[in-house]
């Protein structure tokens, strides 16, 4: 086309595309051709300012590499991370929520009522409950994976210091849905903010910090996998989280126990944690 005008450049892209192999492909890609047109229509963007989203995203390939994705951290950062999550959420059950960049495949196995504390610097926090299907029955072969952040508020990719997995693990539930395990409370945290990411959270004068939180994959043969977090309800960032992954379904309460018989009878570690210890109970529900 030779006559191209700010109106009807949108159409002529969506023209260029009738021939796309994939039908979806096509929408997605169309359509978010429709909104960046649109979007520098209403805001008459500049050769500059383009320029300089241009060169954010070819820093970013700077700052990637196995241990850290800028450009998810700008998908969180925007809320679009988030966002494909809610849209995509299951109706039923225990909320979903975003899956975060430090999770590992294939972690270590914990047994059910391990400990992943080991004294390390941290308060230990214990964490027990049980894992329901959507008619609220235990589901045969039910796993469930964690990770979290260490009592300084670094992942183990993030810290040369600790072990590759730390704080890393899969747990099989008890037959009756019961799990059990020992860690260390949860910190909050801020998420990498020396990169082009970091750049942009300064000019819209926000924050990096994510409230502390415990992630969770809860896998069942036959059900759907449910990725979630839970947050402690008394952290100062529920309301502010960076990368906008709270729902209010998964906020609960750390409590302080002072007496060691109430701790679940399969914690390994219960004779030698240090009373009183933090516990949250999580009762979990699959999407039906």
């Amino acid at each position: 086309m030779r006559d191209l005008t700010p109106s009807t450049i949108t159409n002529a892209f969506a023209e260029y595309a009738r021939n796309a192999p994939s039908a979806r492909t096509r929408e997605l890609l169309v359509g978010l051709a429709g909104h960046l047109h649109a979007f520098v229509r209403e805001n008459k963007v500049t050769q500059a300012e383009w320029g300089a989203a241009i060169d954010a995203l070819t820093r970013a390939m700077k700052f990637t590499d196995d241990k850290r994705n800028e450009y998810i951290l700008f998908s969180d950062l925007l809320g679009v991370s988030s966002l494909v999550d809610m849209v995509n959420a299951a109706t039923t059950g225990t909320p979903s929520s975003v899956l975060g960049p430090f999770h590992i495949e294939g972690a270590p196995e914990l047994p059910n009522g391990g400990d992943l504390w080991k004294g390390q610097v941290g308060e230990p926090l214990v964490v027990s409950g049980r894992i329901v299907d959507a008619q609220g029955k235990p589901a045969a072969g039910t796993v469930l994976a964690t990770w979290q952040n260490s009592g300084n508020g670094l992942y183990a990719q993030q810290d040369p210091e600790q072990s590759p997995t730390n704080y890393h693990a899969r747990l099989t539930v008890a037959d009756d849905g019961t799990f059990a395990f020992s860690t260390v409370r949860p910190v909050s945290y801020t998420v990498p903010d020396d990169g082009p990411a970091g750049d942009m959270l300064r000019a819209l004068g926000r924050h990096a910090w994510r409230p502390a939180h415990l992630h969770m994959i809860i896998k069942a043969p036959g059900h759907q996998p449910l990725i979630t977090e839970f947050f402690p309800e008394d952290d100062k960032y529920l309301d502010q989280d960076a990368v906008f992954g709270v729902r209010a379904g998964l906020v609960l309460p750390f409590k302080r126990e002072t007496d060691r018989a109430r701790l679940p009878a399969n914690l390994v570690a219960g004779n030698s944690l240090p009373m009183p210890v933090w516990t949250a109970r999580l009762d979990l529900r699959l999407p039906a």
